[in-house]
């Protein structure tokens, strides 16, 4: 079974999107391709209800990391990771979103991005093939014993290192397989700054109407704000900059107290480029939680759905670009795990009648950067942690 490893969140719910100011000059707004595999992905995570809980993940950092195995593919195999890739060859865009991110990290925002092949047992990989998929893509390579204990200790240390964290999820029964599997993982920390200071009331405990009612903080600001309500579709659409305007975040709203599932099902890259093209400056009064969330995901079921099937299979799989021995035994994909992390943090205008856009409920999210276009994060929010209601009726 496929399911978050850990979540961890304090924030109560809007439905929301972080994304770049403005579209890169020439595209649409959602026209970097990690668009279409994160709202697959995020569907096919929907899809099972029970395990899409707070899930969060990097669609441009997986896009790379499967982009970059997806070099030593070959025949259908190759073929599969093209189709979910969307892309006429294993190298699409995701490099230069990632290099365009990293470029930008330690400005406005600070951001810890690392992805790795561990392979079991297989010790022939191809350094040709390691080599330019490190260079394109940044993949590094850790070969891994027989103790699987051990192998799971160094995996769970590097993805700690990776995100700059004291302690991650550890990775559960990914390592029992027989040799020549492979794990594809890759971790991402991202944590921006509000363009302007909330306020924030002390001991200001307000209710969270998600899977579970709960009590947790919310903070306050009245200003300038990009929204659009969409009457069709029963929802707010507010646009918040982060500081230094690389990032601004989209927050999608529905006008009532509601499970995900039908904000889940209208999803779709039209819908959410118009969304983008009808918002106007406005006076809001807004209400938000303070965010704090992170996750950690086994994605093979997911991604199988989605089409990329035989490199799962020993007998199936293709990926003999990898093997420098040409004959060991037969490489295939055991996992593909990914961990994220996402923080915002504070670093006034006077308006007339604010419109009220008070985040009360279950919400989703997207981080997208602004000068490739391409989507940092997505995820989404049903549970907000904090102390239960008494049934007060």
């Amino acid at each position: 079974m496929v399911s978050p490893a850990s979540t961890f969140l304090t924030i109560p719910g809007l439905a929301l999107l972080v994304l770049g100011v403005n579209p890169i000059e020439g595209s649409s707004a959602l026209s970097h391709a990690s668009w279409t595999l994160g709202l697959r992905l995020y569907r096919a995570l929907c899809s099972d209800g029970a395990q899409s809980t707070n899930a969060l993940f990097s669609p441009v950092m997986l896009a790379g990391a499967l982009g970059a195995l997806g070099i030593g593919s070959r025949g259908h195999t190759a073929e599969q990771f093209q189709e979910l890739l969307k892309t006429s060859g294993p190298q699409g865009g995701e490099a230069l979103a990632l290099k365009s991110m990293r470029e930008g990290n330690g400005t406005a925002y600070t951001l810890h991005a690392s992805t790795a092949l561990f392979s079991k047992q297989a010790p022939g990989l191809d350094p040709v093939f390691l080599k330019e998929a490190r260079g394109h893509y940044g993949l590094d390579h850790v070969p891994l014993g027989k103790d699987d204990k051990q192998d799971t200790d160094t995996i769970t240390l590097w993805a700690a290192g990776a995100m700059a964290e004291a302690k991650v999820a550890q990775p559960s029964n990914v390592l029992q397989a027989q040799p020549g599997a492979l794990l594809l993982a890759s971790a991402v920390k991202f944590k921006g700054l509000w363009h302007r200071s909330f306020e924030e009331g002390q001991g200001d405990l307000r209710t969270f109407l998600g899977t579970k009612y709960t009590k947790i903080p919310m903070m306050h600001r009245a200003g300038i704000y990009r929204h659009y309500e969409d009457m069709e579709n029963m929802l707010q659409v507010l646009e918040v900059d982060l500081k230094g305007g690389n990032m601004s975040m989209l927050l999608l709203l529905p006008f009532h107290v509601e499970s995900l599932s039908r904000l889940d099902r209208l999803l779709s890259e039209e819908l959410m480029a118009k969304w983008l093209e009808r918002l106007t400056e406005q006076s809001i009064a807004i209400s938000l939680p303070n965010v704090n969330l992170s996750s950690a995901l086994y994605l093979q079921t997911q991604l199988a759905a989605l089409g990329l099937k035989d490199a799962w299979d020993q007998k199936m799989a293709d990926f003999s670009g990898l093997d420098a021995m040409k004959g060991q035994e037969a490489l295939h994909l055991r996992d593909v795990l990914h961990w994220s992390s996402m923080e915002l943090e504070e670093e006034d205008e006077q308006v007339e009648k604010p419109k009220l856009f008070y985040a009360d409920h279950s919400f989703l999210l997207l981080v997208r950067d602004k000068a490739s276009g391409a989507l940092l994060l997505m995820g989404a929010l049903d549970l907000a942690e904090g102390p239960g209601l008494h049934d007060e009726l």
